[in-house]
Parts: structure tokens; sequence; C-alpha cells
């Protein structure tokens, strides 16, 4: 999935813009969203810094003491990869949208055709420019990040992430001529993506995020346990579960604070409430 960022000062021209992007993802069945949008420059910049974007729209003119070349600026010094898209109602600034590698400059009001034709060229040069995407059909494309492992079902292939399924009809030849060495074949009816793995379950079950498995074929197992241990996959693994088995700690005590206040404070408010009462008080030992 594609993740959208627009930035824009008019709140009006964010919420159409958004609203005609969804319209575009929906009718040229484009697997995108806008998962952000801000008319202040710094909320955006610092969205981008801690959230996964690839495409920014943003105006160039914004009223803020940071522009929109500014916003450029800084974001594409942090991601290369990051799709950029201008607009603006200032034709003058056209000239300054090269410096930044944007993907296009489009003249306010932005009309519906203009902005579809932009969106369906950025979906195609997402595949042809980068490998880190893979095109399943039409314009469902996917990031090889995300994909947690590939599942053989009969004809069709099933694309695994952490939050959603994607089905094709191809073959793994096909495929995985398309996929970086992290994808290793581990059963006649899985590819997975080592990078993705959270843990190891004795030598026969690969496990992921939300307790998804896949299963290690006697074929397959001596070279993926050996492409495990090249890459270093298992000290890898054992800081994940090492890290978890800390949040979980940390979890419990907070809990356990939690209670702790809640039971002193209703002891307190009960005594008080005696008190202001004229009650008599039994203290126990």
């Amino acid at each position: 999935m594609l993740h959208f960022v627009l930035c824009d000062d008019n709140v009006q021209v964010l919420d159409r813009l958004e609203k005609t992007l969804q319209s575009i993802f929906t009718k040229d069945d484009i697997d995108a969203q806008v998962v952000y949008k801000s008319k202040t420059p710094e909320e955006v910049i610092n969205y981008i810094d801690n959230n996964d974007t690839d495409v920014l729209i943003l105006d160039i003119n914004l009223r803020s003491n940071i522009s929109g070349c500014d916003v450029a600026n800084i974001v594409r010094k942090k991601n290369k990869n990051i799709y950029i898209i201008f607009l603006t109602g200032h034709l003058e600034y056209g000239l300054l949208a090269y410096k930044y590698k944007t993907f296009d400059y489009l003249a306010k009001p932005v009309t519906d055709e203009r902005l579809e034709e932009t969106i369906l060229r950025l979906v195609d040069d997402t595949i042809e420019s980068h490998a880190k995407f893979i095109k399943l059909n039409n314009n469902t494309i996917l990031k090889q990040d995300d994909i947690n492992y590939i599942k053989k079902d009969g004809m069709k292939l099933v694309f695994c992430t952490s939050s959603k399924t994607y089905e094709i009809y191809s073959s793994f030849s096909k495929i995985q001529s398309c996929l970086p060495d992290n994808f290793i074949r581990c059963h006649k009816s899985y590819i997975i993506n080592i990078n993705n793995v959270t843990n190891l379950n004795g030598n026969n079950i690969v496990m992921f995020d939300h307790n998804a498995i896949c299963y290690i074929g006697a074929k397959y197992k001596n070279k993926f346990l050996e492409v495990i241990k090249n890459e270093n996959i298992t000290k890898h693994l054992e800081y994940i579960n090492k890290w978890k088995s800390t949040i979980h700690r940390v979890k419990w005590y907070s809990m356990y604070f939690y209670w702790s206040i809640s039971i002193h404070a209703h002891i307190y408010n009960c005594i008080k409430h005696k008190i202001n009462n004229k009650e008599k008080i039994f203290i126990c030992f």
C-alpha cells in the first residue's frame, strides 16, 4: 500500500484533495490511502519522521515561517525515495520544484483528470524505478518489506502482510525472480521474507507477527537454516525476544503500580468519608 501525506494551509483544499484522491484510488483499483493531512508544515515533518510515507503532496506557498520548499528540502534530506508533488497557484515557482526532485508540479486549481494522470504515472513509476515495490495486478502494488510470506494455494499465490492478504494467479518461479535475496523458499508452499521473521519454533516452524506461521519443509531445511545462520538472523531473533520480554515486564509492573495507586486512593477516600461523618475507624494489625 502507498501512504499519502497532504499539506496545505487551506482546510477546504485539503478536504477536497483527500476526497478526490480516495475516489481515484477506488476508481483505478490503486492500493493506496491518505494516512495524514495537516495545514501545519511542522506537524507534517514530524509525522513523516515517525511514520511510513511514500507520497507527499504539498502547497509551496504556505502561510507559515516554513514554506513548501523548506518542507521538501527537509524531507528530501531524510528520505531520498519519497515522492513529492507540489501544488501552487504561483507558476513562477515551477523551476524551484525541480531542485527538490519533485515528481510533478500541479497548478491550482487542480482538475480531477490532471491529478488522476499524475497518480497513475506515479504508480507505474514505483514499479519501474524502485525494486522495493511489487506490482501484483492492475494497480495493486506491495512494498517488499511489508510482505511476510507468500503461500502457494493451488493455482493462486497469497501474499501475506501483517494487516492484509492479496491473491493473484501466478507461479513461484515467476514471482521469485522479482524478489530480492531476503526472500527464500522454506517449503514447497512457502516463500518467506527472513527480515520479518520474529521467531523460530524448533527447526520446523517460522513465526511472524500476529501469530502467523509458515512450515519448513524437509527438502529446504538445510539450506534455510544455513541462510539463517549466515545472515545472523538467530542473534536478531534473540534480541527481538528479549525486547518483547522486557516490554511484557514493563506492562506488568505498570499494571501493578496502577492497582496499588487505585487501592490506596480507595482507602484514603474511605477514611476521609468516615472522618467527615465522625465515624469510628478500626485498624487491625
